[in-house]
């Protein structure tokens, strides 16, 4: 997913009865972040702010979690994450607050994370490290790094290995199928919007022997429902973290649409949209549900 940085403006006066610098420069060390920036900060970063939340949710991966100070307003994964103090949403944050918590390390994502504050944090002489991840071995990569950030290296080389090894065993099973069947991958409810060749979900579907209907160089390209039909799609993903009966109308109003395989077959499904959306080491939950959604035949009980 890539989003360009988004610039806000902020009043010339804000925080001037703020001190400059959280922390002392005596025991920093220089890092080199996903974007090539040369950052100096602390040997053992204690006060830590999250500013989204697939990066929250690796801190917890690494057993770290006692040193977050503040996340991002949709930190919700694991549960206790909402518990913690807000900073705003990860594309509106909400720069007094992040100072208030005094960081002395705040881990930033290119993918939203508005440009200016990260400078003007910076100016403030708060560390800010950003990463990008682009891909699952961009994800695996950034876990590694934050790893490193709060001496968790041992944690994060052994969290890497095993999604490694999640996907091999993926790539074995998925090599046994011939045939790719067409999915479609609605995101959201309204409108019809899915999800181009340069996303997580993209490459997840092709891992998960699928073929995406969607693939092409628009991010999120948008569909009219007479697109859809002439796709023709086998499979129909809808992700969204509305259940109930919202996805019963949806999924009511598609199955009027019999000339759809997808829809003939009962092959609809709806899937919680963190699993995909979130450069996180859950992606790999999203890809083994996503093999069993596209490639039942291969978990069948043989008779």
């Amino acid at each position: 997913m890539k989003y360009k940085w988004q610039v806000i403006i902020l009043p010339a006066i804000i925080f001037l009865s703020f001190p400059v610098g959280t922390q002392s420069n005596a025991n920093a060390r220089c890092v080199t972040d996903q974007l090539g920036r040369s950052v100096a900060l602390p040997d053992n970063p204690q006060r830590v702010v999250s500013l989204a939340p697939s990066i929250t949710e690796i801190i917890y991966e690494l057993g770290r979690e006692h040193r977050l100070a503040g996340v991002t307003r949709f930190s919700d994964f694991p549960p206790e994450a909402a518990k913690l103090p807000k900073v705003g949403s990860f594309v509106q944050l909400d720069l007094e607050r992040i100072v208030a918590l005094k960081p002395d390390l705040c881990i930033a994502t290119k993918d939203g994370n508005p440009r200016a504050v990260v400078e003007r944090l910076e100016s403030l002489q708060v560390p800010v490290y950003v990463v990008n991840p682009r891909d699952l071995d961009s994800v695996m990569e950034t876990v590694i790094e934050i790893g490193v950030l709060l001496n968790a290296g041992k944690k994060a080389k052994s969290l890497v290995q095993k999604m490694r090894s999640r996907i091999q065993r993926v790539e074995l099973l998925v090599a046994k199928v011939s045939n790719r069947p067409r999915v479609f991958y609605q995101v959201g409810i309204f409108p019809i919007v899915s999800a181009g060749s340069d996303t997580f979900i993209h490459e997840l579907i092709l891992l998960a022997g699928g073929k995406n209907l969607a693939q092409g160089s628009t991010g999120y390209p948008r569909f009219s429902r007479e697109q859809v039909l002439t796709l023709s799609p086998e499979v129909f993903i809808i992700t969204s973290m509305a259940r109930g009966e919202v996805f019963e109308r949806v999924k009511k109003e598609w199955s009027r649409w019999t000339a759809i395989p997808a829809v003939r077959n009962q092959r609809i499904f709806l899937v919680d949209s963190s699993l995909f959306d979130r450069p996180t080491p859950r992606l790999l939950d999203g890809l083994e549900l996503l093999v069993r959604l596209i490639h039942p035949e291969l978990f069948e009980e043989k008779q």
